[in-house]
């Protein structure tokens, strides 16, 4: 039987035929039913008019970033490096922040610290984005205080995934501070 026949013999079987079983995502049991669809699972948005600020200096990205949060209605700031960013922070105050680790003069690990150290700033989340996903490089994010991380290339459902974990009652972004010992 030629190669080109077995794979029609194989393609014109019925699933049940063919003896293989469906594909499941591990940890799911026929008890537990399928995984829900992330498009069917209800989102938790933050509320309309937060204001986000992206501090990253690909154009591109500021641009995805800011269709994916208009279309929730957010308002969204823009800064193309950590100085200007800044800036925007104490003049804007942004509800949630957007900040790459790889920028221009002063870059994000460093804008970061301004931020926590600042106590008009310190409370504001920060997401930090990244296009590498390196351990150490989210381990320090996080150790300085970044309240997420997020790697390059995302998408929607990724980014309003970060924003959910960090909205408090009232869908406003907090801060998810442990408690100091």
């Amino acid at each position: 039987m030629s190669l080109f026949q077995q794979l029609r013999s194989i393609v014109g079987k019925k699933p049940d035929e063919s003896g293989s079983q469906p594909f499941k995502p591990e940890g799911l049991d026929d008890s537990a039913g399928e995984a829900p669809d992330r498009r069917q699972r209800e989102r938790t948005n933050a509320r309309e008019g937060t204001r986000v600020l992206i501090i990253d200096d690909s154009p591109t990205i500021v641009a995805a970033l800011r269709k994916i949060l208009r279309s929730q209605k957010y308002e969204v700031l823009e800064a193309f490096d950590a100085e200007t960013g800044l800036e925007v922070v104490k003049s804007a105050q942004p509800e949630l922040i957007f900040l790459d680790i790889v920028l221009p003069a002063m870059n994000g690990f460093a804008a970061l610290r301004v931020i926590r150290r600042d106590p008009a700033m310190t409370n504001i989340p920060v997401i930090m984005i990244s296009g590498n996903e390196q351990a150490t490089e989210q381990f320090y994010a996080n150790r300085i205080g970044a309240d997420d991380f997020m790697k390059k290339p995302f998408n929607r459902f990724e980014v309003f995934a970060r924003i959910e974990r960090l909205l408090d009652e009232a869908r406003i972004p907090r801060r998810q501070v442990a408690a100091q010992a």
